[in-house]
């Protein structure tokens, strides 16, 4: 609980800077009055899976919401940090059999909670789309693993929380891009990827001993100030 609510007024004090810095005047890409800094809020969805599960495809849905801050330092060139809550994690979509063929298993959960912190360098157009490339680091706040078999002696007793935990951090590589919707509206799509494992032991029935986090992210971003500046 003390982390939730340390990361919640932390979330809190960068969306309330994200709005801030959009009244700061100096140069921006996407208004006439000139910036430096801007900001706004994102919210959108982590399609996510666990390479190493077993399980393939991205059927772990979660929640991807923060804000963001700009800083320009060339023409086309911003540097981008944002802070998130981030939902990532696994979830089996079909019967898969142990690594040993010892039983079935019939559901598989991971559930991933982080504070995100991404920090990336963007190129931006003529027409105010960008793409950008970067890093990010991830403090986990918690996790929750499911298993349910068909054969739970085979399995046996399991304590994943002590026996096989995940990382308290997680790194990862980012690639992703926006396009601008309307106005202050637009719409991101980023790619991330582990560089680290996200833990390095797990059961012998249930994968590969090291795993790393890899999603999808769809988002919309609201920037402040940009609302009635022409595209």
């Amino acid at each position: 609980m003390a982390k939730n609510r340390k990361f919640g007024a932390l979330l809190w004090v960068t969306l309330l800077s994200a709005a801030f810095c959009s009244t700061i005047k100096a140069q921006s890409y996407y208004e006439e009055t000139p910036r430096t800094f801007y900001g706004g809020l994102l919210a959108g969805t982590n399609f996510t899976q666990i390479d190493g599960d077993n399980f393939a495809g991205y059927h772990k849905v979660g929640f991807n919401v923060g804000g963001i801050v700009y800083t320009k330092f060339a023409d086309h060139f911003a540097g981008s940090m944002e802070i998130l809550f981030s939902q990532k994690g696994s979830r089996a979509h079909q019967m898969q059999r142990s690594n040993h063929a010892q039983f079935n298993i019939l559901k598989y959960n991971i559930d991933l909670n982080y504070a995100e912190v991404p920090v990336m360098l963007n190129y931006f157009d003529k027409k105010r789309a960008h793409a950008g490339a970067g890093f990010s680091y991830s403090q986990l706040i918690s996790s929750k693993e499911v298993v349910v078999v068909d054969n739970p002696a085979q399995l046996g007793p399991v304590d994943f929380e002590n026996d096989y935990p995940f990382k308290k951090y997680d790194v990862n590589f980012l690639l992703g891009g926006g396009l601008r919707l309307y106005k202050g509206l637009f719409l991101n799509l980023r790619f991330q990827y582990s560089l680290v494992p996200i833990r390095e032991k797990i059961h012998p029935e249930l994968g590969r001993a090291e795993q790393y986090s890899n999603l999808y992210v769809l988002r919309l971003m609201y920037l402040f100030g940009t609302e009635d500046k022409p595209y």
